[in-house]
């Protein structure tokens, strides 16, 4: 294991951070914030001194194992959340080093869950390097290294297969090397056009900026103590909701769209699927809120419900209503599509919606091959067939993710949660989510839960952002040489 091409390329991960750290810098300074000078001012000079240190005593160089570029993946995320952190910890209040870490580990992994109950008693510098996290980590902090790295390294493009999930991948004709630079004009775009949006919704700019990071990095940070249901502006509301689904959506399929001008990339098997769910969901969620006497109007119903349902499907977390007063079945609903989120290749936890058609087109064929052994059935997706050597990884990834849920319920439950805030927490950690249900849900927060609980659900968070494998595969790493 080469440490010293490890630290040189896990430092251009944390000079990104640094790089955002020194803005808010500049917005405290500007703004007369006291309180946050000190401790942007520190968390900037450290997590800059780190960064850089490796490139002064590290030669480049382009040779990388695969088992490097895992120990990179999990150490730039790490020491991302680590450094995220500082900032929290310095400036004191509510923030005890467990908080801070979960604050710092929900902003990059853009779960969106957090410790604060009162988010406006922060400091607008904090604020904006609370979004910021969102904005780092629904690129990746990786993907910021890869656009660094030279296209003709050979690391660069084992990195790239293992930071992008296949099924991302495999979904369009591009090179990989292309990969990379799709994923961030796409997202960069996306944050442009939700930030002119919202300012002619009737946003201040620094409430846009900072929601523009939220949504599009499907994370769940708002800078208002109730989210989206402070503007109380159906402009704001719409325009979040757009671009929500947007995000959720293959940055492939629509970068495709967009320079092809055709529709004709829009005829996707997944899309319609992932689409039909948020619509029939809707519909039931608005059904039940508007029968239940919860909402007085249809419309009402249909907002709410339409608003809360792509919220969780698009593991945003951001909110319009009280969803802890709602009655339990629209409740569960919500959650349970925060288990098949997007589409891969957005910046959506989750499983994905990929994988959820594929087990669900697999369990078909295999019903029917059970039924008539002799006929030929297979699983195709976009009317191609799809190999059954293809379909077994992401079926396993499915039996893996509920591995993982069970057990860290379980240890949540042990550390002293309430047995249905940890079945949910850890279920909208995992999902990258963040707000569940009940005192942990769209208008609630994590802050009442215990500490190793909390320790627990940023583990899944961590789990559900790099989809559990990079984790495993570095811990098996550790785990072996500690056998020799």
């Amino acid at each position: 294991m080469n440490w010293k091409t490890i630290s040189r390329n896990v430092g251009y991960a944390l000079l990104v951070s640094a790089l955002f750290m020194f803005i808010a810098l500049g917005i405290a300074i500007f703004g007369h914030e006291d309180t946050a000078i000190a401790p942007l001012s520190i968390s900037f000079l450290l997590t800059f001194i780190f960064g850089v240190f490796p490139f002064i005593f590290v030669r480049k160089t382009a040779a990388i194992t695969m088992r490097e570029g895992y120990v990179i993946i999990v150490l730039s995320w790490l020491l991302s959340f680590i450094f995220g952190m500082l900032p929290y910890v310095l400036w004191g209040g509510p923030f005890t080093v467990i908080n801070a870490w979960f604050e710092s580990v929900s902003g990059f992994t853009t779960t969106g869950s957090s410790i604060l109950e009162e988010v406006e008693s922060l400091p607008k510098a904090l604020l904006f390097w609370r979004s910021s996290t969102h904005f780092i980590g629904g690129l990746g902090v990786v993907v910021f290294l890869l656009l660094i790295i030279p296209s003709s390294s050979p690391m660069r493009l084992r990195l790239t297969n293992m930071e992008l999930s296949s099924l991302s991948k495999d979904s369009y004709n591009v090179r990989a090397n292309q990969t990379v630079y799709i994923f961030t004009y796409v997202y960069l775009g996306l944050n442009v056009l939700a930030f002119l949006a919202y300012m002619l919704a009737g946003m201040s700019p620094f409430d846009a900026i900072n929601h523009t990071f939220s949504v599009c990095a499907t994370g769940g940070f708002s800078c208002r103590n109730m989210s989206i249901a402070s503007f109380n502006s159906l402009p704001i509301t719409l325009v979040t909701m757009l671009f929500m689904y947007l995000a959720s959506l293959h940055f492939g399929m629509l970068y495709i769209t967009i320079v092809t001008r055709s529709l004709k990339p829009l005829n996707n098997d997944v899309l319609k699927f992932f689409t039909g769910t948020l619509v029939v969901g809707t519909v039931i969620v608005a059904t039940v809120l508007k029968m239940q006497g919860v909402t007085a109007t249809w419309f009402r119903a249909f907002i709410d419900g339409g608003f809360q349902v792509l919220s969780y499907a698009s593991t945003s977390g951001l909110a319009i209503c009280d969803n802890s007063v709602w009655p339990l079945f629209p409740s569960v609903l919500i959650m349970v599509l925060g288990i098949q989120c997007g589409m891969a290749g957005s910046t959506t936890g989750g499983v994905k919606s990929d994988r959820i058609l594929l087990v669900f087109k697999s369990m078909a064929v295999h019903i029917k091959r059970s039924i008539n052994p002799s006929t030929v059935n297979e699983v195709r997706i976009n009317g191609k067939p799809v190999a059954d050597k293809d379909v077994e990884p992401h079926v396993l990834y499915v039996a893996l993710f509920l591995i993982v849920f069970i057990i860290s319920t379980l240890l949540c439950m042990a550390s002293g949660s309430d047995n249905a805030n940890a079945i949910m927490g850890t279920l909208c950690s995992l999902d990258n989510v963040g707000p569940a249900a009940g005192s942990i849900g769209s208008f609630g927060n994590y802050n009442a839960e215990p500490s190793l609980a909390k320790f627990f659900y940023t583990i899944d968070m961590f789990m559900g952002r790099v989809e559990i494998y990079p984790v495993l595969a570095v811990a098996s790493f550790i785990f072996s040489r500690k056998k020799r």
